[in-house]
């Protein structure tokens, strides 16, 4: 398999969606978005062979231009991945010092104390009695909620600034 037909199959198995999206020239992606609809293993394998037939075609800008998003989200969701570790990594720190939820009320005071408090102290009791992570995983999403208002700003600029380029092409 050549290095295109993996960067073809790539894309076939990312979501249309994302394929849509991306720089390429419509015969390719047509052929791309056909590719995911075929579910016949030997069907399937004939169109990925056509898709790589047509990523043959391309001019090296357009195959860099396709390698660059897709690098592009594997690099997104390896940044993902590590904001969870790191959540992870704080709620077994908030479960095993009691400093740690001193440090996370003073960043966050609008944070409720006493449900927090109470979570932790049932999440330590599961642990010991081996139940079900119910507390564990709710202070997680807590977390996750503190990370997302964190990030939200940082998002809502970035879409006012799509926003803005989109009306100045018009």
């Amino acid at each position: 398999m050549t290095v295109l037909q993996k960067l073809g199959e790539e894309l076939v198995n990312e979501a249309r969606d994302r394929v849509k999206r991306v720089p390429m020239p419509e015969d390719v992606r047509d052929a791309i978005l056909e590719c995911q609809l075929i579910k016949d293993h030997e069907g399937r394998r004939r169109q990925l062979q056509f898709v790589g037939k047509k990523m043959r075609t391309l001019d090296e800008e357009e195959v860099a231009a396709i390698q660059r998003t897709i690098d592009s989200w594997k690099g997104l969701s390896k940044a993902d991945t590590a904001a969870m570790h790191a959540m992870e990594r704080r709620r077994d720190k908030l479960l095993s010092d009691d400093k740690a939820l001193t440090v996370l009320l003073s960043e966050n005071p609008e944070l409720d104390v006493q449900h927090l408090r109470t979570l932790i102290r049932n999440a330590r009791k599961e642990q010991a009695e081996n139940k079900p992570p119910k507390a564990y995983r709710e202070i997680f999403q807590i977390l996750k909620q503190i990370a997302k208002k964190a990030n939200g700003g940082k998002a809502e600029a970035e879409e006012g600034e799509e926003e803005s380029d989109a009306a100045e092409e018009e």
